[in-house]
Order: C-alpha cells, then sequence, then structure tokens
C-alpha cells in the first residue's frame, strides 16, 4: 500500500504550518499497523525531508505530539505486515481523531 499519495501530500501543510493549535490542528490522514496497537495522525508533511508531524500512540495510552518519518514507516514489518493507510479516514482535528480512536480501541 502506498502510505501517502500525490494527492493527499499536496492537501497536507508543511511543517509548523499548524504550529500552536496543539489538539485543535487537523489531521489529515491516519496510520495504522493491523497487528499492533500503532496508531499515527500526521497533521503536517516536510515533502524534502518525508517528515510528518502529528500524533503518534505505540503503546496504549501512552500517544504524544512529535515527528515521524515516512521513510521508516515503509520499512516496518511486523510478522510480514506493514504499516497501513486508513483509507476511510476523514480529516478533523487530532482532539476528534484520538477521542474516536481511544473509544474503538
Amino acid at each position: 500500500m502506498k502510505l501517502l499519495t500525490k494527492e493527499l501530500e499536496k492537501k497536507m501543510p508543511a511543517l509548523y504550518a499548524q504550529d500552536g493549535k496543539g489538539q485543535q490542528a487537523v489531521a489529515y490522514v491516519k496510520f495504522f499497523h493491523p497487528m499492533t496497537s500503532g496508531v499515527w495522525f500526521a497533521t503536517e508533511f516536510d515533502p524534502n525531508e518525508k517528515m510528518f508531524f502529528g500524533w503518534a500512540e505505540i503503546q496504549p495510552g501512552c500517544g504524544e505530539l512529535g515527528y515521524f518519518s515516512l521513510t521508516e514507516m515503509e520499512s516496518v514489518k511486523v510478522w510480514g505486515l506493514g504499516i497501513e493507510r486508513d483509507l476511510y479516514f476523514n480529516p478533523c482535528t487530532l482532539d476528534e481523531a484520538i477521542k474516536e480512536y481511544r473509544e474503538t480501541h
């Protein structure tokens, strides 16, 4: 699966474009691993560095804002499966995305 399409890349704000918004920043894409609890909500992207900014939760209840690399995400394999993009995710605030994620997991 292609984690970031050209269409999505064009919609993503540049790094720091939503600086200061905290959990009111808009998440444009959700990534997850089907065999783990890992989830990533990306709010910004730098195409030159292939770096996202957003919220990630690798261990349940331990989410935080930070940077994550598209290149590294593409290389992750757990039990032979890679990270996937949620094809049905609609952009929303991080607050809304986190709340929905925690209610369903």
